[in-house]
Formats: structure tokens, C-alpha cells, sequence
């Protein structure tokens, strides 16, 4: 049975929504489950943008066949390759073996890799490059490294849509509501968004400043992204929300507090740190178990807050493994202009302390703030007086910025 929305004139909403699978990537957890979108174009030539991951390919399938009826499918327009999206190329090239293969160079370099024939039925583009489908004209806008090097975006001059590939995706499934306008998205939808785009694409900033500096040039009405609702209305507001993640300023004024406790000694200087910034007025905060907590969520708060306290024990001489695991994540995510406060704990050999500045001192532009805090073993009247000054230290820096 088919399941398809109509987006605008002559285009429609033909993908799957995944929730079974458990780790996107194999990676990060996705309890809200994904949508893969896929989109097709009915013109006098019919297009189809992108594919799908194979665990949905059967519905895409379906609903081609249901939108054609006997009409070929005369293109496929590939803006990425990666197989969550492109799993199904083989079984839509199978199905309709006439069709054209509209991608770019490095497109078709990854094609090859894959194992997929690329044969005289191909269309190298290069940036800035248009085709005519009839009434629709679409323009194609390369976005290399968002988050892969063949990554690009398409255009339709006719009716303002943007096919954004993974820019502008979130995590989540659709539930039957297709458009931004048809969900509560800040309840629903903005921290899985912030959690994918921070572990996703959050590497590549400059690269996604220079994607919206292209789209800023055009009359955007429609955003369809490869996962994630479609958006008809209020797309500055995402817009906006892009750009304060690309540019990694943080989005709220705020405190995140990740620790690594072996025995309880090191998670009660957390909470002691939590209690007196609420005292003084920060209330925004919010306190992870690096533990008990994916990664991947810790991340996407890092991009979320503006300062953040890492509070370790010492482990094997080392940091706390799961803390040790934060601070390579976020430097791997290229995150940068926070404030951070320390707090570490060690019984014989409290080393967790100057191996997190050193750590944390080769991102770019982090205040790591002085008056780090050392617990011995666990806290005593003597770290009263420190952690007083750490949370004053926050809230002064934050009148600042």
C-alpha cells in the first residue's frame, strides 16, 4: 500500500519512516526513530531526488509506482550518497533501467565504489548548473562536506524548493506529519535536530556557513530535507538555528555539567556545583552521568549551552574514561567558544584536573575559567570556599558575553 504527501504542485513526499532501528550509524541512539525522504517530481519528465535506506526501500517503491501509474521514471537527481539515502539506487535502476542519473563527479566516483555500474545513462553537473524538466527548472548547488565531499543541494526555481540533503535533517519519524507546521517541533523535534546536526555535521561548520551564505541568494519556500519534516513556513527560524550551530555560538545562555563518578564522591561535587548556580539564579542547567548518558547527547548540549563543567575522578592516572570519551567527541565535532569550569577528584593521584585543561585547551577559543576545583577523595568544609568561586566565576562570565 502506498503513503505519500503532496509537498506543493507537481511534487510529492514518497519515502519511509524507520522505527526499528536502534543506532543510527550504528552509532547514536534513535528511540524517536528517522525518516529517509525521498521526493518526486512530476513534470513532463518525471525526477526522482534521492533515494532511501534499504530497510525502507519496499514503501519507496510503492509509492513511485502508485504516483507514476504508467509513466516512466525519467531521472534520479542523487544530491548525496551515503547509503541511508542511496541503499535503493540499484532497485529503482533494476525497475526503471532507461532512467537517467543526474550527479556530480565525485557522485559517480562513489557510485563506482559502492558496486553500482555507471554506464552512458549518467549526467555530470557542476555547480551553478541547471536542467529543464518542462515546467520545472532546477539548479544545482554543490555543498561539499555537509557532510560528505559529494554532497549537494538542489533547487527549483519554479516553485522555491530546496533539497537540503542532510542539511536541515533531524531524528525523528513522521507519524503521518510531513511538515514543520504540523508538529510541536521545539517539543519534538529541536533537540533530536541539535543531536544529529552536532554529530552529524557539526565537523564541518565552515563548510555549512558557505551552504547558507548560497542559500540566503535564493527564494526559499520549501526546505526538504533527506530526514525530518519538510518546511513551509518559519524557516528563518531554522535558518537561524544553523547558522548559530555552524558558527558554534551557543544557543542559550546556560550550564552543562557532565560527570564521571566512580563511587558517589565525584557525582556530589556535581550536584554541590548544580544547587549553588540555581542559588545564585542560573537555573538552566542541566547534569549528565557521563556513565549513563550516549555521548551523542552530551554533544548536542555542548552546542546547546554556552559554559559547561566537566567534573571527573581520577582513573588508572588518567581522566574518567566516559568524561576522557565527551571531551575527544566534542573535539571531534569541532566544537569551540565555551566557558568551562573544573572540578576533578582523585584519592592518591588527582591528575584528572591538568590532563582536562590540556585537553580541552587544544579546541579553539575555549575559556577555561581559573580556580579549577580538587577533591580529595570526597568533599570537605575546605572545598566549600572553591566551589563558591567556581559558580561565581560562571555567573560573572556570563553577565560578560
Amino acid at each position: 500500500m502506498y503513503n505519500i504527501r503532496e509537498i506543493t504542485k507537481d511534487l510529492y513526499w514518497v519515502g519511509g519512516n524507520d522505527r526499528k532501528t536502534s543506532l543510527f550509524e550504528n552509532i547514536h541512539p534513535i528511540p524517536e526513530g528517522v525518516s529517509y525522504n525521498s521526493y518526486l517530481l512530476l513534470d513532463k519528465k518525471t525526477v526522482l531526488l534521492d533515494t532511501v535506506d534499504w530497510s525502507v526501500c519496499n514503501n519507496l517503491i510503492k509509492n513511485i509506482e502508485y504516483l507514476l501509474e504508467e509513466r516512466p521514471l525519467d531521472y534520479l537527481v542523487i544530491n548525496h550518497m551515503e547509503p541511508d539515502h542511496a541503499a535503493s539506487i540499484g532497485e529503482v535502476v533494476a525497475r526503471y533501467p532507461n532512467i537517467k542519473i543526474i550527479g556530480n563527479k565525485k557522485t559517480f566516483d562513489f557510485m563506482k565504489q559502492f558496486g553500482y555500474e555507471v554506464n552512458e545513462n549518467i549526467i555530470e553537473v557542476k555547480d551553478g548548473d541547471t536542467i529543464s524538466f518542462g515546467e520545472h527548472e532546477l539548479s544545482f548547488i554543490f555543498a561539499p562536506m555537509v557532510h560528505w565531499p559529494e554532497t549537494m543541494a538542489t533547487f527549483d526555481t519554479t516553485n522555491g524548493v530546496l533539497f537540503s540533503a542532510d542539511a536541515f535533517g533531524t531524528f525523528g519519524a513522521l507519524n503521518g506529519r510531513l511538515f514543520n507546521d504540523e508538529v510541536d517541533f521545539e517539543r519534538e523535534f529541536l533537540e533530536p535536530a541539535r543531536r544529529y546536526y552536532s554529530n552529524i555535521v557539526g565537523k564541518y561548520g565552515p563548510q555549512v556557513q558557505n551552504l547558507l551564505k548560497k542559500a540566503k541568494k535564493l527564494d526559499i519556500k520549501y526546505i526538504c530535507p533527506l530526514h525530518g519534516p519538510v518546511w513551509r513556513t518559519n524557516i528563518d527560524y531554522f535558518i537561524d538555528k544553523y547558522d548559530k550551530w555552524s558558527s558554534y555560538e551557543p544557543e542559550e545562555k546556560g550550564v552543562l555539567i557532565v560527570y564521571g563518578s566512580m563511587y558517589g564522591n565525584t557525582e556530589a561535587a556535581a550536584e554541590d556545583i548544580a544547587r549553588r548556580l540555581v542559588e545564585k539564579g542560573m537555573s538552566n542547567i542541566s547534569l549528565y552521568d557521563a556513565s549513563r548518558t550516549h555521548v551523542s547527547y552530551l554533544v548536542s548540549d555542548a552546542f546547546k549551552y554556552s559554559h559547561i563543567i566537566l567534573a571527573s575522578s581520577t582513573y588508572n592516572l588518567n581522566i574518567y574514561t566516559p568524561v576522557e570519551n565527551f571531551i575527544k567527541d566534542m573535539k571531534h565535532a569541532n566544537l569551540q567558544k565555551r566557558t568551562l569550569g573544573i572540578i576533578y577528584n582523585g584519592t592518591w593521584a588527582p591528575r584528572a584536573g591538568k590532563l582536562m585543561v590540556d585537553a580541552v585547551s587544544e579546541m579553539k577559543e575555549m575559556n577555561i575559567l581559573e580556580g579549577h576545583v580538587q577533591i580529595d577523595s570526597s568533599m570537605k568544609e575546605e572545598n566549600i570556599s572553591q566551589m563558591e568561586s567556581l559558580a561565581d566565576s560562571i555567573i560573572e562570565s556570563m553577565k560578560s558575553n
